[in-house]
């Protein structure tokens, strides 16, 4: 029998319907012969009771800094909730099911707290499940340490759970149920004529996560890329979704010819520019670049000449990384808020002009680019965050991503 690992996101469990609308799903997939393992989100979106954001609320109204450890186990419980109503569901409506938490699912995590990463899954509970015909309702977002403690995979981290556990279980399909029709070209919040795509290359993908495309978790992609995982991203109850081609595949053209598949934004950045000494070997660069890390600041969008060092850091971060570098004594400028957009495409690999095509649509939107970067897969420009939109609307115009892309055969259903 083939197995099916299907991932349901929080606003599909947000309500009593929802959830009915989920376990139909399962029993229809049940009825066609496939063992199903279910991965659940936290119920709903911040304000609703069980949401994550409202669990971080109520810690935070007492304190606003709160032990790492202590927040891991309270977010925990949002995932816990879900599996549980979820599994109860199923029970009554004559499917055997049985609720688990990370822990119980086996999945061991580093000990990073609120960002920790699964180190191996240990699937024996769920796999003696799927031998008695029941269905293991897995709690998303989650595991354990080797001594016992409760982690978190970070915002999204359900996407891993679903995707790792399909490589545990040697799922024939990993299947993310979102609210979205699939991968799309851009954000349809921003972009309303956003398209589907219906197929797409793991390279592709992987960047457009990265970048800031939130559909999937870019952990998730990382590990199906690594063992081959057959991912289709989808809407429940929609025909078609995304699917996430593995192996030779990849290398071959799988878009209408096309140069940019999709865009991708990342909002509520700062830029950073440090003056240099001509004439000092770039020892101002290097002190700068140590003195941020020293501060445990990430940075991006690096560009460094002779006289300048120019990069970007969370808009949050901002302020901490300027302090860093005027204790380093490198005064530094500041701009802010910030994006971060993108265009993605294997197609622009050693195509000529497409840095121009780039350039030129926001400058006939007067977008100021502050900075750029390229990839052989990405280009990448920081614009005022107040153009964002702008600026993404202006890209897909200019790549045609509304027209049609080439049509593929449809997803498992």
């Amino acid at each position: 029998m083939r197995v099916v690992v299907q991932k349901f996101g929080g606003t599909l469990l947000r309500s009593r319907e929802g959830r009915e609308r989920v376990a139909r799903h399962v029993l229809r997939t049940r009825r066609c012969g496939h063992r199903v393992v279910v991965v659940a989100s936290a119920i709903g979106r911040a304000g609703e009771p069980y949401a994550t954001d409202t669990l971080l609320r109520l810690a935070k109204e007492i304190h606003p800094e709160v032990d790492a450890r202590t927040l891991d186990l309270l977010l925990s419980c949002g995932e816990v909730i879900s599996c549980a109503l979820l599994s109860h569901l199923l029970c009554s409506l004559g499917q055997p099911a049985v609720a688990l938490t990370g822990a119980q699912a086996g999945i061991l995590t580093t000990r990073r707290f609120a960002d920790a990463r699964i180190l191996r899954i240990r699937p024996t509970r769920v796999l003696r499940a799927l031998e008695a015909g029941r269905v293991p309702v897995v709690a998303g977002f989650q595991g354990v340490t080797a001594g016992g403690e409760v982690t978190t995979l970070g915002r999204g981290g359900s996407d891993v759970t679903a995707v790792a556990l399909g490589v545990a279980v040697r799922a024939d399909v990993v299947e993310l149920y979102k609210d979205v029709d699939g991968v799309m070209t851009c954000d349809p919040a921003i972009v309303p004529e956003a398209r589907r795509i219906p197929r797409i290359g793991y390279d592709e993908v992987a960047q457009m996560a990265y970048l800031g495309a939130r559909v999937i978790h870019p952990r998730a992609v990382d590990v199906g890329r690594e063992h081959g995982v057959r991912i289709v991203v989808r809407r429940l109850g929609a025909e078609g979704g995304t699917e996430i081609v593995v192996g030779p595949a990849v290398d071959q053209p799988i878009h209408d010819g096309r140069t940019v598949i999709g865009l991708a934004h990342l909002a509520d950045l700062a830029q950073i520019r440090v003056r240099l000494d001509p004439g000092a070997d770039q020892r101002d660069a290097l002190e700068a670049l140590r003195a941020v890390a020293g501060a445990g600041i990430s940075i991006d969008l690096i560009n460094l000449s002779s006289d300048l060092l120019a990069f970007t850091v969370r808009l949050e971060e901002a302020a901490r990384a300027e302090q860093a570098l005027r204790d380093a004594g490198l005064p530094a400028e500041r701009r802010e808020p910030c994006a971060k957009v993108s265009v993605v495409g294997a197609g622009i690999r050693g195509v000529p002009g497409v840095m121009l095509r780039v350039v030129r649509a926001l400058r006939e939107e007067r977008i100021p680019v502050l900075q750029t970067a390229d990839s052989h897969t990405t280009i990448s420009c920081l614009v005022p965050r107040e153009q964002m939109e702008a600026a993404l609307r202006a890209l897909h115009r200019e790549f045609q991503l509304a027209e049609g892309v080439e049509s593929v055969r449809e997803a498992y259903v």
